[in-house]
């Protein structure tokens, strides 16, 4: 049985999925607005323009995001209790998502060399969604 992260933006998800895209080579594989989705109940929402789902592939892992509950600004959650593990293929490619993802973000453990990863550190992004970034390049289990 498959399981999937979903993110939930509150109106922000195309700004989040435009982001990813250029600055972790994000694909976007799937993205409907509210005002193309066959269901009428969400078609003739009041944000039309939003984004009903999405579907992002991050590192080859499918990420799913929506706008779903934007109307609804006085009770949005924030993201917590979770992280997003990037594995990356070297300090380097660390380095570059790290730097892209502290932007605008807060770097919550600095990038550095552990016992376990040639690099190891954890970004909130500029939306809330904390990253643990890991390079386990030049033999470092």
């Amino acid at each position: 049985m498959p399981l999937t992260t979903t993110l939930s933006f509150f109106g922000q998800t195309e700004s989040a999925i435009n982001f990813y895209q250029q600055n972790l080579d994000a694909e976007v594989l799937m993205m409907m607005r509210f005002s193309e989705c066959r269901d009428p109940e969400f078609a003739s929402s009041k944000f039309p323009d939003k984004i009903f789902h999405a579907t992002v592939c991050i590192g080859g892992t499918q990420v799913m995001a929506s706008d779903v509950g934007c109307d609804d600004q006085e009770n949005v959650p924030s993201f917590s209790g979770f992280a997003l593990a990037l594995h990356v293929d070297s300090t380097e490619a660390a380095e570059k998502y790290f730097a892209a993802l502290a932007e605008s973000g807060e770097v919550q453990v600095p990038l550095i060399e552990t016992s376990f990863a040639k690099r190891y550190g954890v970004v909130s992004d500029r939306f809330g969604v904390w990253w643990k970034i890991i390079s386990a390049d030049d033999d470092v289990v």
